[in-house]
């Protein structure tokens, strides 16, 4: 069953760190993996990106803060978040896609940062 596995999010306080994880079960030929967020009331938004030869893009309020990274033996992709702000408080999707056009989202994680 093609399936993301995410874990990490959590509360926290400003300034504090958080890691999140996503593992890609059953899914073949992975290119790209990232990280979206949906705060209340927003559209979903790109957080940071990573394709299958490392290359990386950020949005631009999670560049200096933020670093993702992958495992490709695991098929599992991270997003190191430190120096969080109220305004990082969002569910957290994690989304893969394949090299056949494929794009499968998991079922997000919650984020709260309190200040």
């Amino acid at each position: 069953q093609v399936q993301l596995v995410e874990s990490g999010g959590n509360l926290v306080q400003a300034g504090r760190s958080l890691r999140l994880s996503c593992a890609a079960r059953s899914i073949f030929s992975i290119n790209a993996m990232g990280w979206y967020r949906q705060a209340p009331g927003k559209q979903r938004e790109l957080v940071a990106d990573i394709t299958s030869g490392g290359t990386t893009t950020y949005a631009d309020s999670a560049k200096g803060r933020f670093t993702i990274s992958r495992d490709n033996a695991k098929n599992t992709v991270y997003l190191q978040m430190n120096s969080l702000k109220p305004e990082d408080t969002a569910v957290y999707y994690c989304n893969v896609r394949t090299v056949l056009g494929g794009s499968v989202w998991g079922q997000g994680t919650q984020v709260t940062v309190s200040s």
